[in-house]
């Protein structure tokens, strides 16, 4: 799995990273989704207030192993007072917070403020902001040009390349770190690619070539997945790992893509 650089922070993250939204929503033990991630070398776990029970049963399942990972929660909240509270609660389930998020851009002035101090505390390690709509990055470019964000959330797939318009170059002129949301839906995974393409790609599955289409581009950091699978989770991983595509097998992925 390939590590790198996230922005100008001196963490370094894994090309495959895995989400929680849905998938640890649960009172189920998840350690195995865990160990099985660790053992394929994804050690990055993204999460939020919004996602339910995930922040939770997140941090039993790293029990005992948490300086073996990377935590990325989120403050999800309007309330300034609230956004402490969801704040203390994610302090106190992993200690220090690797990459802390102001999710959806959601009270920017109170919630990054916040994560600001947290930061000059020693409590937080970078800071970022995410948005899972296309039409919210005028605000997040906005937002990045302050130079106050240490990385930024954002979709991006072969079907929905927006990103590369305004946000993914502005990220790689002011050095900010670059995570991917929700990679494998809106019905991307219905793409049926012939196997001489798969082939042509060196992947063995779709999924993987639409991961690793995104993990190809420089300026990503990390490919968030999420699955309780525990088969997917080496397969996803897979992507993470040179050699990555050239230019012309990234433009087959887009062909296979777009016909649908």
């Amino acid at each position: 799995m390939e590590r790198r650089q996230l922005g100008r922070s001196a963490i370094e993250v894994p090309a495959i990273g895995m989400g929680t939204w849905r998938t640890f929503d649960t009172d189920e033990e998840r350690r195995p989704v865990v160990d099985t991630a660790l053992g394929s070398g994804i050690d990055l776990f993204d999460s939020s207030p919004m996602y339910g029970r995930a922040e939770d049963t997140l941090a039993r399942a790293l029990e005992g192993i948490r300086d073996r990972v990377q935590v990325a929660p989120k403050i999800w909240t309007s309330s300034a007072e609230e956004g402490r509270a969801q704040a203390d609660h994610a302090l106190r389930l992993f200690g220090r917070v690797d990459v802390y998020q102001v999710h959806n851009l959601v009270n920017v002035p109170a919630q990054l403020a916040l994560l600001e101090r947290l930061k000059g505390e020693g409590k937080v390690r970078a800071v970022g902001a995410t948005h899972y709509q296309e039409s919210a990055f005028r605000d997040l470019a906005a937002l990045m040009r302050t130079k106050r964000l240490d990385m930024v959330q954002i979709p991006y797939t072969p079907l929905r390349r927006t990103a590369e318009q305004d946000v993914l170059p502005l990220a790689e002129s002011l050095g900010l770190g670059v995570f991917v949301m929700s990679p494998l839906q809106q019905g991307i995974l219905g793409r049926r690619p012939l196997a001489a393409q798969l082939n042509e790609l060196g992947v063995e599955t779709w999924a993987q070539a639409v991961l690793k289409w995104i993990a190809s581009d420089a300026r990503v950091s990390t490919v968030l997945t999420a699955t309780k699978d525990l088969d997917h989770v080496p397969e996803n991983a897979a992507a993470g790992s040179a050699p990555f595509f050239t230019p012309d097998q990234r433009a087959l992925v887009v062909r296979i893509a777009e016909r649908g």
